[in-house]
Formats: structure tokens, sequence, C-alpha cells
């Protein structure tokens, strides 16, 4: 079982992707920013991060290039879940130091597939 960082805006969101990750046997921890991501990361020491793209504030991108530099965070690996579909926008992220790049509405076997995949390696 993986403790995994969920960051997300959307209350909705937040709890179904709590719910595919619970119901995969990992156990969750939930922020709504991507500053409260990077607070949290330090803190819990999770071994992944599922990361939304659009967030008030600081995004997605922003959030993980700042835990990709950061030493204490920069092996959590992050798997970006957007609605942002677009190829280049799949290729910024994967450039951002995310892993995968998960698209909206989840396939909660697709996640958890991905999911298994980052905290294997």
């Amino acid at each position: 079982m993986s403790k995994i960082l969920i960051v997300d805006d959307s209350p909705a969101q937040l709890y179904n992707l709590r719910k595919i990750v619970e119901e995969g046997g990992h156990q969750t921890v939930t922020a709504d920013s991507g500053e409260a991501a990077i607070e949290l990361a330090v803190d819990e020491h999770p071994e992944l991060i599922l990361m939304d793209i659009v967030m008030p504030g600081m995004s997605g991108y922003q959030a993980t290039r700042k835990l990709s530099r950061n030493e204490s965070t920069r092996h959590i690996p992050v798997i970006f879940v957007s609605k942002k579909d677009g190829e280049a926008d799949r290729a910024w992220g994967l450039r951002q130091g995310a892993t995968e790049y998960v698209t909206k509405p989840v396939n909660a076997r697709t996640l958890l597939d991905a999911i298994s995949e980052a905290t294997a390696a």
C-alpha cells in the first residue's frame, strides 16, 4: 500500500480520485492547491502525487517544477490528472517532471495501472 497525495481544486474530483485510489488499496492525503501540495509533500513524504494542472494560484505545472527542484521531494513521482487532453499539454507536463499524464474523466483501471507503474519504478 502506497501513500498517495491527490491534488485538485475541485471537491468532486478530489472525492472521485480518492475513491478510486483507496479502492485500489492505497492510503490518500489530499490538497486543493499547488501551494498546499508542496507543503504536504514535504511533511507527509508520499510515494506518489496525482496532480491537477489548472488550479487557482500555483498551477500543477508550477508545483511540479518546484517539487522536482526540492531535494526532499524530487524523488516523488508525479502523475498529472487533467482535462487538458492535447498532445502539447501532455508533452509539456512530462517536461515539467511528471512521469505520466492521465486525462479526465479518469478511467479507474488506467489510473491504477499508472499508479502501479510509477510506484514500482
